[in-house]
């Protein structure tokens, strides 16, 4: 479910006339899920050629650094600092719906100068993932549920973050689970992040207030992988752009505000016979199947070492804690939200598993290709996951790693998930993710100063 099907070049060149677009954003999502690229007057923009970039702005930690002296990632991004090219995915185009003068703005995909995909950028991987499926007959389905924070404008990053005030001059000071109210709080936002959703046709359905005070969910309609991971690019950048026009922030990180719980990204995910459209999760007689078993092994045996995705920052952990609505660890259960992997209620054709693990703050293409990875192996290795947990999976042991350092180690020493994913992706990511851990620690927490200053 793209934004757009088989749109051609010659479509995307009719409809940016059309639209009467001057200026057109040329967008690349680098491996922590920003936004680079270059924006281009429409007289300049080249839909065939494509236009060129440093391969090298893949490699970027969040704060813009790069590893230096590291062997694995110097052997895949060039020390000459060459050009990668740059080709617009016509199926992407959409407007911006907060400028001031007609613009687009239109995805990319990133290729080697012999004509190959850019094997570590997003979209690369997941489309390596992607023909795995493909070659085995099966098209993964799946439906992200995103969650995120209000907060009121924090300029100063060394001060806490608060909820917003909402209409009736009050910020909420209670959690307000499922408040229709407290959602009416931001009905002039809201209304205009419906507004340009629908103008980006990214197919969003319900919003609902989360646990936190100020916590927010958007669900979308279920579809294709890259077309989703497509949307939620895209929707996380419209929020952030909504929420700043309404003098407030939107933000993504897992864990945002001390006592409070923490963002995921929930992924509903199930596959279906290329040809047929059946869900291969069901048998016939509408029992689950052999292949739905063997692939929740497949998360329950992969997801550990794949959290550096999953949870790919420092923050990310503060989430993953006993009794504070987030797995620790990776049972599966049916119609159960205190494990790693929900199954819910459904009929034969809709059956699914929710992979619940997923920080809110994951790129979302490395997101759904390491998930679909790990369901990927499950089947074709025919992993038998462990028995339905029934009651509470918080009072069990943590399964999961509760660091990025030990998250990092695991992804590198899984070998079967680095050759679906890709060796070089794997190389460049644990890389980058290192150099943001080592800066990490560079910081010292008001934790420290309160607690270890005068006591130890």
């Amino acid at each position: 479910m793209s934004l757009r099907e088989n749109f051609s070049y010659n479509d995307m060149d009719q409809w940016l006339n059309e639209k009467r677009v001057t200026e057109i954003e040329c967008l690349v999502p680098d491996l922590t899920g920003v936004a680079r690229g270059k924006i281009l007057p429409r007289t300049k923009f080249t839909l065939e050629r494509g236009m060129r970039m440093p391969e090298a702005v893949l490699g970027m930690t969040v704060t813009g650094n790069y590893p230096t002296n590291d062997g694995p990632y110097d052997r895949a991004i060039s020390a000459t600092d060459r050009d990668m090219i740059l080709k617009a995915d016509p199926n992407t185009i959409t407007l911006v719906p907060w400028a001031t003068d007609p613009t687009a703005q239109v995805i990319h995909d990133c290729y080697f100068s012999d004509g190959s995909l850019v094997d570590f950028a997003p979209r690369s991987v997941l489309r390596r993932v992607l023909k795995l499926y493909a070659d085995k007959g099966w098209s993964p389905i799946v439906a992200p549920e995103l969650e995120f924070y209000l907060t009121a404008k924090n300029t100063d990053p060394d001060l806490p973050l608060k909820p917003p005030v909402g209409r009736s001059g009050r910020a909420e000071t209670s959690r307000q689970i499922y408040s229709i109210d407290a959602v009416n709080e931001f009905d002039p936002l809201f209304e205009d992040i419906y507004d340009y959703c629908e103008l980006m046709q990214l197919d969003v359905d319900t919003l609902i207030h989360e646990i936190g005070a100020g916590q927010m969910e958007i669900n979308f309609l279920h579809g294709e992988p890259l077309g989703l991971a497509d949307k939620v690019f895209f929707f996380k950048r419209t929020l952030r752009e909504a929420a700043l026009k309404h003098d407030m922030y939107a933000t993504f990180m897992a864990k945002p505000m001390t006592g409070e719980p923490g963002s995921a990204m929930h992924v509903h995910q199930s596959v279906v016979d290329s040809k047929t459209g059946l869900n291969i999760f069901s048998n016939q007689d509408g029992t689950a199947s052999k292949a739905f078993s063997h692939y929740i092994g497949g998360l329950q045996r992969y997801m550990p070492s794949a959290m550096a995705i999953a949870a790919p920052y420092v923050n990310s952990y503060r989430r993953i804690v006993r009794h504070t609505a987030a797995p620790i660890n990776i049972q599966w259960g049916m119609d159960n939200r205190t494990v790693g992997f929900r199954v819910p209620e459904s009929g034969p054709q809709d059956r699914r598993v929710e992979n619940r693990v997923i920080g809110a703050d994951a790129n979302p293409y490395l997101a759904l290709a390491v998930t679909l990875a790990c369901g990927y192996l499950g089947m074709t290795e025919q992993l038998e996951p462990t028995p339905v947990t029934k009651g509470s999976a918080y009072d069990l042991d943590f399964q999961l790693p509760q660091g990025l350092p030990e998250a990092l180690q695991a992804l590198r020493q899984e070998d079967k998930l680095r050759s679906v994913l890709g060796e070089r992706f794997v190389d460049v990511y644990a890389a980058i993710k290192d150099l943001e851990h080592a800066e990490f620690m560079t910081v010292i927490s008001p934790w420290e100063r309160e607690h270890l200053l005068l006591h130890v």
